[in-house]
């Protein structure tokens, strides 16, 4: 089967990634397990998604060919369904973070600077837009327009917690990593540092290997 052609710069002179199908399940997969474990919204991997239903496509296209009772369409048919599953649990992860952080997401991405990778994909932004609205009109007409006028607003960036970036996870580590530091539990706590080997195992506090996740050096399990 064809390489996939995999666009991830905005900039036209920059080449394109070309990886095998199996290497862009693979990347599904990592985005959508570092998705479900991380507590904030990553970074959106929309092209990856796009391509993921193109070849979907392309595989259901082959299977209408095969011949009725072929064992390996029945195979193929089964792994078409496990991957719209990885997909689907991916997108519906994502869509539950902008419903429980919308406020923190949006506020996140009014103050991206230019160049910065968004973590929302167009359609998101749209829904998270649509979602605080809907949120505000339907607080307004049930409960804020019968309080004092001094009570008739609310400030969700104050009353939506935020992501729990100390929440800890589990990782691998893709790279291997150097004096990555510790944040102690307790001020009598010293500070210290791990090196994080290739394939090692973590249980580690996320807001201090968030960065890793982002840049693919680590992935969470």
């Amino acid at each position: 089967m064809a390489g996939v052609d995999l666009g991830l710069s905005e900039n036209s002179d920059e080449e394109e990634e070309v990886m095998t199908p199996a290497e862009l399940i693979e990347r599904l997969e990592e985005a959508w397990l570092n998705e479900k474990f991380a507590p904030d919204l990553l970074e959106n991997k929309s092209e990856i998604v796009e391509c993921v239903m193109e070849q979907l496509n392309h595989m259901e296209d082959n299977l209408r060919r095969a011949k009725a009772g072929d064992f390996k369409a029945t195979i193929h048919r089964m792994e078409i369904e496990r991957i719209r599953y990885v997909l689907s649990s991916y997108l519906r992860s994502r869509l539950q973070k902008i419903e429980k952080y919308f406020p923190h997401i949006l506020e996140k991405e009014k103050s991206r600077l230019e160049g910065e990778p968004s973590c929302l994909t167009p359609e998101e932004f749209a829904f998270a837009k649509e979602y605080m609205a809907n949120t505000e009109t339907y607080l307004k007409n049930v409960a804020l327009k019968h309080m004092p006028p001094n009570l008739q607003t609310v400030d969700f960036l104050k009353s939506v917690p935020k992501p729990n970036l100390d929440s800890f996870v589990f990782l691998r580590a893709k790279e291997r990593q150097e004096n990555i530091l510790v944040e102690p539990e307790t001020d009598e706590q010293r500070d210290y540092t791990v090196d994080l080997e290739v394939d090692s195992q973590h249980l580690i506090r996320y807001r201090t290997i968030a960065p890793l996740v982002a840049s693919g050096a680590v992935r969470l399990i």
